[in-house]
């Protein structure tokens, strides 16, 4: 059978009233409530009636779709767009800044723009979206409506996790130059390390995927680590399989911890540490504005990539 509205609303823990608003008239609900109901319909399966509301074509800018982290994220905005009757257009900027302006400046045309984790300097953004409305994804710039990832609470966990388990000296392995939330992350890990009074060694930059891991492995294995906390799970396992060809075995030589948590992270062996970061479905989809940060938080997952020091 079907679900329905009823359905829904008993789903998500809210009244019929609220769960019919979220489908005809969203801007009038909290953002948090908007979003429980959204999940709650796409969960059951429910199919909402056609509305009278004009449909929206958003443009959704990523900068390498090949990150299962946007597959998530575009998946869950597939089907809040698909709920709200409106269309999404994707645009991917393969990590290269003259293809995000031209992508920007593309989208700008649509109904409004979904921007994930911009590249771009924060004025050259601003500049770019004109009066289109937008929200950016995993990124803060002042005076732009922002939805971030926590990189405070997880990652700081992580820290006291290898700490926990005696490690005193710890890398970072950086993500791309200019990535906005590389630079917070490796913030957030310095400063746990120096309130841990721990040694940390950074990493170069490298790029967001596997290889990115696989070509840090060698200055991971060569500062003297023993523990290596990734700019994200793609890093992570890269770094794992980089290690392993040079004859160190995780975590029984070097532990690893990822940022994340993507589905891969927990079906490896061994299977991976990592910061679990939330995907939002946006209320900006159904024109629900966001006039200031939203910031939605992390927390650590501990698996089997990390253990006490070999020398302990």
């Amino acid at each position: 059978m079907a679900a329905t509205l009823t359905d829904v609303a008993r789903h998500a823990g809210v009244s019929i009233a609220t769960a019919s608003r979220a489908f005809g008239e969203p801007d009038r609900l909290a953002p948090g409530t908007l979003g429980r109901v959204l999940e709650a319909a796409t969960e059951l399966g429910y199919a909402a009636p056609q509305s009278a509301t004009a449909t929206r074509t958003f443009g959704v800018v990523v900068p390498d779709v090949s990150n299962p982290v946007y597959a998530t994220l575009l998946k869950a905005i597939q089907g809040q767009a698909w709920h709200g009757h409106h269309r999404i257009v994707l645009f991917d900027a393969d990590e290269d800044l003259r293809r995000e302006r031209e992508q920007i400046e593309q989208a700008r045309k649509l109904d409004g723009m979904l921007l994930c984790s911009p590249r771009l300097p924060d004025d050259d953004v601003l500049a770019l979206v004109g009066d289109t409305p937008y929200v950016v994804v995993n990124r803060q710039i002042d005076g732009a409506p922002c939805v971030l990832m926590d990189t405070e609470n997880g990652p700081g966990q992580a820290i006291e996790h290898l700490v926990a388990l005696g490690h005193t000296h710890i890398a970072y392995a950086s993500g791309p130059r200019g990535s906005w939330a590389d630079i917070r992350r490796a913030d957030t890990v310095a400063r746990a390390c120096e309130r841990h009074g721990i040694r940390l060694t950074r990493l170069s930059h490298h790029a967001a995927s596997i290889q990115g891991g696989r070509a840090a492995a060698a200055l991971a294995a060569a500062s003297g680590a023993t523990a290596v906390v990734a700019y994200n799970d793609l890093v992570a396992l890269g770094l794992e399989a980089g290690m392993l060809e040079l004859g160190k075995r995780c975590p029984a030589d070097i532990s690893i911890v990822g940022i994340d948590d993507i589905d891969l992270a927990g079906a490896v062996t061994p299977a991976l540490t990592t910061v679990r970061m939330p995907i939002l479905l946006l209320q900006a989809m159904n024109g629900t504005a966001i006039d200031d940060v939203v910031t939605l938080g992390s927390q650590l997952i501990v698996r089997a990539s990390t253990a006490a020091p070999a020398a302990l």
